[in-house]
């Protein structure tokens, strides 16, 4: 049985810009489901951001891949969160075989909550010696591991990444690991193209130099596959006019908010170049022996040694959300993340930003 004397605590979008934590009885769990108590949650800067700012179709489902998510759309009031990390602390009945025990770590793809029930199937065990923090991190890495599962980099091959948020990173660290022909990236901000260098960027360059650049460092033909990671529609049109004629351009952005003006008149059509859509709810068409789940297990395993919890710029505990989605809101945030409390950090000596919010936030 679940304390009466603790409840639970649901962040809930109620307007844009308008967030609210909400107090409510602890969850029992039901047949087949546990009950987990959260550590973390990791707020998807891009994806929530526009939630909060009322830029998501109303009528659009929030994601029927997922099961904490697949009913309901972007309507206020709505949940939203899709990266948890925390403990099993209690079982329903009809626990299937196999499935995480009381006291085990998981990570869920489940709205920001204290505590929630989730059916056992849903759970994702977290490995040793990946810390809390950075298991909540896990959506970053499986996303890039699908951007890579689309786009193919080949050998010797010359690669841009437009973008270098959270996700970015992540698939710039993973494309550093591959023999290119080049590996440059495009980010206005300053310090975060200091961590595409040392992320593995042969060179890292403002938007504004990006087509200069690329253009000397290819010697004039371009990038033969180009990522798109900005979250902004300039970022997409911006990667087209990166590409190599016959180019690849692989679009992982969400263009929320409205339609998104491209430039399909003078080089997308002269050079022929593809653009592909990237979706981490879908696996690409790929043999028969890869699946969702071998999918995960190869993020966990990368996961291990690419420091993205050494990249959170921002910390707060759940009780003032609203007062970390209007900090996020002003810009400038990297990594974010929601703390329930005892959370495990990093045993393996990254450093990370530590910077909290401060406020507080409506419970009702």
């Amino acid at each position: 049985m679940s304390d009466a004397r603790r409840p639970r605590l649901s962040v809930w979008f109620e307007a844009p810009r308008r967030v609210r934590v909400r107090r409510g009885p602890e969850p029992e769990p039901g047949p087949g489901e546990l009950r987990v108590r959260t550590r973390v949650s990791a707020i998807s800067v891009g994806t929530e951001l526009a939630a909060y700012r009322g830029q998501l179709d109303p009528a659009l489902g929030r994601d029927e891949t997922l099961g904490a998510l697949a009913e309901g759309g972007f309507g206020y009031p709505f949940q939203y969160g899709y990266a948890s990390a925390g403990v099993v602390d209690g079982s329903g009945p009809e626990i299937p075989e196999g499935a995480p025990g009381v006291g085990e770590r998981v990570f869920a793809f489940t709205p920001h909550e204290s505590a929630f029930c989730a059916p056992a199937g849903e759970l994702l065990r977290v490995p040793v010696g990946i810390s809390d923090e950075r298991a909540a991190l896990f959506p970053y890495l499986e996303t890039a591991v699908n951007l890579l599962l689309d786009g193919v980099p080949r050998i010797g091959e010359r690669v841009a990444v437009v973008g270098q948020g959270m996700l970015g990173l992540a698939l710039l660290s993973l494309l550093s690991r591959f023999p290119l022909g080049g590996l440059w990236t495009v980010e206005p901000s300053p310090a975060r193209r200091e961590r595409s260098l040392a992320f593995g960027a042969a060179r890292s360059v403002p938007p504004a130099e990006a087509a200069e650049a690329v253009r000397q460092e290819s010697g004039g033909t371009g990038a033969e596959l180009v990522f798109e990671v900005s979250g902004t529609g300039a970022g997409l049109d911006l990667a087209v006019g990166l590409a190599a004629r016959e180019g690849r351009v692989i679009a992982g952005s969400w263009l929320a908010g409205g339609p998104t003006s491209l430039d399909l008149g003078s080089w997308f059509h002269r050079g022929r170049i593809r653009i592909r859509s990237s979706q981490v709810s879908r696996l690409p068409p790929l043999e028969p022996s890869w699946s969702v789940g071998r999918r995960r297990e190869l993020a966990w395993s990368l996961l291990r040694g690419v420091p993205l919890d050494g990249l959170v710029t921002h910390r707060w505990p759940l009780s003032e959300a609203a007062a970390a989605y209007a900090r996020l809101d002003g810009g400038g945030a990297l990594g974010a993340l929601l703390l329930s409390g005892g959370v495990e950090t990093a045993s393996d000596g990254a450093e990370g930003g530590t910077a909290t919010g401060s406020g507080s936030t409506a419970a009702s």
